[in-house]
C-alpha cells in the first residue's frame, strides 16, 4: 500500500445513519403519549377514587395476604420440586415412575380446578383419621377443620407449581456435565455430597432465571384463589367493588400493586442472577486477559 493510499483511508468510521429506528421510536413515543393522555384525560377511569383506595386497610390486609401465600406455596413447591427432580434421576424405576406420574398429573389438571377438588373435598372424604393397619383408629377429625380456605389454596398452589419447579430442577440437574458426576464418584463422594457440593452449585446458574420466573407466576396466579373465597388483593377488591360499584378503579388498585410486586422481583431477579453468575464472569474475564498476553506476546 501506498503512502498515497494510506492517506486515502478516512481517519474514523462513520456509522451508517439508522432513519428507520428513530423513525419507529418516536411512533413508539408518540403511541405511548397518547395512550397515557388518553387515560388520565377520560373520567370514567375514576382516578380519584383510584386514589381513595390504593393505601385502603383493607387492600393492603390483602396485598399481605397474596405476599404470605405467594412465599409459603413458592417454598413448598421448591422442597417438593427438588425431592421430585431427584426421584426423576434416580436409577429405582419405582421412585422415576411416581415422580413423573405425579409431574405428569398436576401439570394437566387446571389449577381453577384443582382448587375446587380440594375446597370441596369433605363432599369426598367427611373425616380424615390416622389409623393402625388392620388396627384401631388413632384420631379422627373433620375434613372441612384441616383444609380450611387458606389450606386449601396453599396446598393446591404447592401441588400446581411443584410439577413444573421438579422440571426446572431436573433441567438444571441434566445441564451439569456428566464427568463431573464421575470424576466425584472416583474421589470416594457419596451422592448427597456429590449433589450438595458438584453438581447442585453449577446447576444453580441453569436453575435461577426460571425459578424466579416461575415466582412471578406465583404470585401473579395467587389472584385464581379468589374463586374459593380467600381474602387475597383481588378478593379484597371484589368484596369492596360489590359493594360500592366502584369496579373499574378497584380493578386498576389490583395491577397497580401486581406491577409493584412484579418489578421488585424482577430487580431481585437481576441481583440473584448476577450473584450465581459471579464465578463464570470471572473465568471470562481471565480467559480474556490470557488470550490478550499470548496475542501480544506472538506479535513481538
Amino acid at each position: 500500500m501506498t503512502a498515497r493510499d494510506k492517506n486515502d483511508i478516512p481517519s474514523r468510521i462513520v456509522p451508517r445513519s439508522k432513519y428507520g429506528t428513530w423513525i419507529a421510536g418516536a411512533l413508539v413515543v408518540l403511541f405511548v403519549f397518547l395512550a397515557l393522555r388518553s387515560a388520565f384525560a377520560n373520567d370514567n377511569f375514576a382516578w380519584p377514587a383510584f386514589g381513595r383506595y390504593l393505601f385502603s386497610e383493607s387492600i393492603l390486609l390483602g396485598l399481605v395476604r397474596t405476599i404470605e401465600l405467594a412465599l409459603i406455596a413458592m417454598a413448598l413447591s421448591i422442597l417438593a420440586g427438588m425431592a421430585l427432580a431427584m426421584m426423576r434421576q434416580s436409577s429405582n424405576r419405582v421412585l422415576n415412575a411416581v415422580a413423573g406420574t405425579y409431574i405428569w398429573l398436576f401439570r394437566a389438571v387446571p389449577l381453577l380446578v384443582l382448587l375446587l377438588l380440594l375446597y370441596n373435598l369433605a363432599a369426598l372424604y367427611p373425616e380424615i383419621s390416622l389409623s393402625v393397619p388392620f388396627g384401631p383408629i388413632l384420631f379422627t377429625m373433620e375434613t372441612n377443620t384441616v383444609i380450611t380456605v387458606a389450606g386449601a389454596a396453599i396446598i393446591g398452589l404447592a401441588l400446581h407449581e411443584s410439577a413444573y419447579c421438579a422440571e426446572i430442577f431436573r433441567a438444571g440437574l441434566v445441564s451439569v456435565d456428566h464427568g463431573q458426576r464421575e470424576a466425584a464418584e472416583a474421589l470416594g463422594m457419596s451422592s448427597w455430597l456429590m449433589t450438595r457440593r458438584i453438581v447442585l452449585p453449577q446447576a444453580m446458574r441453569a436453575i435461577v432465571p426460571p425459578l424466579t420466573n416461575q415466582f412471578v407466576s406465583v404470585v401473579k396466579t395467587t389472584s385464581i384463589v379468589s374463586v374459593i373465597s380467600m381474602p387475597e388483593l383481588l378478593y379484597s377488591a371484589q368484596i369492596i367493588y360489590a359493594r360500592t360499584y366502584e369496579t373499574i378503579p378497584l380493578l386498576l388498585v389490583v395491577t397497580f400493586w401486581y406491577l409493584v410486586l412484579t418489578a421488585v422481583l424482577t430487580v431481585a431477579q437481576h441481583y440473584v442472577e448476577k450473584r450465581f453468575n459471579r464465578g463464570r464472569a470471572g473465568l471470562s474475564d481471565y480467559t480474556a486477559r490470557k488470550l490478550s498476553r499470548l496475542t501480544l506476546e506472538a506479535g513481538k
